[in-house]
C-alpha cells in the first residue's frame, strides 16, 4: 500500500472546502451568519493578538467543543450544524485539516481562512490583545 503524506491529507481536505480569503472575510462577517473559530495555541495568541469576533478552542479540543454529544461542547459552536464555520490557525494549514474534520462531524459549511491569522493581520484587519493575557 502506498504511504499517505501530510501533503496528500492536506490536498484531500482542501478539495472539500470552499476556503475563505481575507478579502472576502469582512463581507462574510458583516452578514452575520458565520462563526470564526481560532484554533491557535495560547502562545501564538499572546504573541500576535486575536481576531476580535473569533471564539477560541485550541486544536486539540476542537472536536469535543463542536460535538453536542461530547459532554464538553460549546453551544456557540455546537448548536447549528448548518452555520458557516471558518477555522483560523496561524498560517492556514492546521485549519484546513480541522475544517475537514468538522465537516465529518456534520458541519456542512465548515471551511478555513487561506493564510490563517498571519494573512488576516497582514491585510491590516483588526487585531486585539489576547484578553486572557492582558
Amino acid at each position: 500500500m502506498a504511504r499517505t503524506t501530510i501533503e496528500d491529507l492536506l490536498a484531500t481536505a482542501r478539495a472539500r472546502l470552499d476556503r475563505v480569503t481575507v478579502e472576502d472575510l469582512s463581507e462574510i462577517m458583516r452578514d452575520g451568519d458565520a462563526l470564526l473559530v481560532d484554533i491557535r495555541g495560547d502562545a501564538q495568541r499572546a504573541a500576535d493578538g486575536v481576531i476580535p469576533e473569533a471564539i477560541f478552542h485550541p486544536r486539540n479540543v476542537l472536536e469535543w467543543r463542536a460535538d453536542p454529544t461530547s459532554g464538553h461542547d460549546d453551544p456557540r459552536l455546537s448548536t447549528d450544524l448548518s452555520r458557516r464555520v471558518i477555522v483560523v490557525c496561524n498560517e492556514g494549514y492546521q485549519s484546513s485539516l480541522a475544517a475537514a474534520t468538522l465537516q465529518d462531524l456534520g458541519f456542512s459549511n465548515a471551511t478555513d481562512l487561506v493564510g490563517g491569522f498571519q494573512a488576516y493581520r497582514s491585510a491590516g484587519l483588526p487585531v486585539a490583545p489576547d484578553s486572557a493575557r492582558s
